[in-house]
């Protein structure tokens, strides 16, 4: 089974030593997205905001992979303050409502820059929205 990994450029790929997307076979991986574009994180204090940011670079990764966010079936929320669930989970619900995938949402302590509030990540299967 062949194995592509695709990095998307982002700060910490190499530092870290990860990619943004890993496919084999049918199936690939999301590696956490935030709200980072060009090296800085943006929306600061909207979490709403950096929620969809983050999911548009996960769905960006998943179609760069030739994956859509038809194909997701599980994904995981990261939140840095979970008194402010909604925020993500509607933005979870645009992009993924009519998916319904496998979810988890988790409150943690911090994320890798203060100015985070929310990390995503997805599993996907090729054809699973057909």
């Amino acid at each position: 089974m062949t194995v592509r990994r695709i990095g998307s450029g982002g700060p910490w790929e190499d530092v870290v030593g990860y990619s943004r997307v890993v496919v084999a076979g049918d199936s690939a991986w999301v590696s956490g997205c935030t709200a980072t574009v060009d090296g800085e994180v943006v929306h600061p204090g909207d979490m709403a905001a950096q929620a969809r940011v983050a999911f548009g670079v996960l769905v960006d990764a998943l179609e760069s992979a030739g994956l859509s966010a038809a194909d997701v079936v599980r994904t995981r929320m990261y939140v840095t303050d979970t008194g402010r669930w909604e925020e993500v989970g509607r933005v979870h619900g645009e992009v993924f409502g009519a998916v319904r995938p496998a979810t988890a949402m988790i409150g943690v302590a911090s994320l890798l820059h203060p100015d985070m509030l929310v990390e995503v990540e997805a599993d996907a299967v090729r054809g699973a929205g057909s």
